[in-house]
């Protein structure tokens, strides 16, 4: 059971080749724009809407039953809902980051995840024992803009022929489309692009925090005992992490430390971390690696395990070498097939990118471990000499449901491995 469209269409979707989309408009009425991408799961839209990797850019769900299991406090991925960026996060790099490249920023205030959602069909109301909320009343609470009643196929093949590109979602509430149409056509002009635009900084902590909470457990509900001992000490540098990421590392056996992806290796290491992890985030990693690869780096030589999921991967990458390049649609939902170069296996993947590590001028001491059986592009690189590795697949997001956790417990092999050698 769905929610009627309120007659007359009040809200239309504008793309930057002028392709225009009306339709009806859900949650906070105005206006919103960003990078439009569409994202093929069928399930776990808040954990999606939620995703700081998705800051600065709007989902059209492709599945068209949306909001059936309502929403809740306990399944956002980002650890606070929103926030107004600080003064030292506006400020984008350090001043000693240097000018190696030119680096756009965000807005001064930033929602930690999606900021707007595309919909066919109208919400469906909830039925399920966990929701506290409907997905538009949770969408009105959070601020974001949504548009129903577009034809999702045609805008996700337009979508895929012509490459992703800024959109932008115009609601009036009791008006007409056309009157939200230029309110949206204007919004759009602001929206920046997404090469060269610095995110991380925007939605990282701004404090150093210990996690404790585990995986949830299946039956009953609720999260899993913590293990009585946990030998291994994790630095995790926040640029947008997944609150999943870190119930894995904790479910793993690792003892868990966030820092402000912002951090320099001196403040990392004087953590004293058996290892370091490199979270996920939004934005190009290029512009947020002209203030993070240069700590990367400095934290390569000290020989301690490194794992990174995402921008962290790609942003490992960097600091080893590699190049990384803006693709055309990017990759993003759940049922995304990779195959592990070392074991021959096939995982089913979690994927959020609009960003890949490129095949052109890989390092020889850079060995790729997993590709992409959709188009056949990086998902993930190991050091050939030293504990150091990344994907690019999201792990923790179980769409397997657990093909990937095996990544985790790789990691803390090599921290293992580490203190025996010590």
């Amino acid at each position: 059971m769905t929610k009627p469209f309120v007659n007359p269409l009040n809200a239309a979707l504008v793309l930057a080749d002028g392709s225009v989309f009306p339709g009806y408009g859900i949650g906070k009425e105005g206006t919103t724009s960003g990078e439009l991408c569409f994202n093929t799961a069928m399930t776990g839209y808040q954990e999606i809407l939620t995703d700081p990797s998705y800051t600065g850019q709007m989902i059209c769900f492709t599945f068209p039953h949306i909001g059936n299991v309502g929403c809740n406090g306990e399944d956002s991925e980002s650890r606070v809902e929103s926030r107004e960026s600080s003064s030292e996060a506006n400020a984008g790099p350090r001043p000693d980051a240097g000018e190696e490249a030119a680096t756009h920023h965000a807005p001064h205030t930033t929602p930690l995840g999606a900021c707007g959602l595309i919909l066919r069909e109208a919400i469906t109301e909830p039925s399920n024992f966990r929701a506290t909320s409907h997905l538009d009343d949770w969408l009105k609470t959070r601020g974001i803009t949504g548009i129903t009643g577009i034809d999702t196929r045609a805008l996700t093949r337009h979508i895929r022929t012509h490459g992703a590109q800024n959109g932008a979602i115009g609601f009036v509430a009791g008006g007409a489309w056309q009157v939200a149409r230029e309110k949206a056509e204007k919004a759009l002009t602001l929206a920046p692009d997404m090469n060269g635009l610095e995110l991380a900084a925007h939605v990282t902590t701004q404090e150093n925090y210990a996690w404790a909470e585990s995986r949830w457990s299946l039956t009953p509900m609720h999260h899993a005992p913590l293990a009585t001992q946990h030998p291994f000490h994790v630095v995790a540098l926040d640029y947008g992490v997944k609150r999943n990421i870190l119930r894995s590392l904790v479910s793993a056996g690792c003892r868990v430390t966030v820092l402000p992806g912002t951090a320099s290796a001196e403040e990392v290491l004087a953590q004293k971390p058996d290892g370091i992890f490199l979270s996920n985030g939004p934005g190009d990693p290029a512009a947020t690696g002209n203030y993070a690869v240069p700590v990367i780096r400095g934290l390569l030589k000290t020989g301690l395990p490194i794992f990174g999921i995402c921008l962290g991967h790609q942003m490992l990458g960097i600091a080893l070498g590699c190049r990384t390049e803006k693709m055309r649609q990017g990759h993003r939902g759940a049922n995304h097939p990779v195959k592990d170069l070392t074991t021959g296996k096939v995982e089913i993947t979690s994927q959020n990118h609009g960003f890949a590590i490129s095949d052109t001028g890989l390092p020889p001491e850079v060995e790729v471990t997993h590709r992409s059986l959709f188009d056949g592009t990086v998902q993930g690189i190991r050091h050939r000499t030293r504990p150091v590795f990344s994907v690019q697949g999201h792990p923790e997001a179980s769409p397997g449901p657990q093909d990937s956790q095996y990544l985790f417990a790789r990691f803390v092999a090599m921290m293992q491995q580490q203190k025996r050698a010590a």
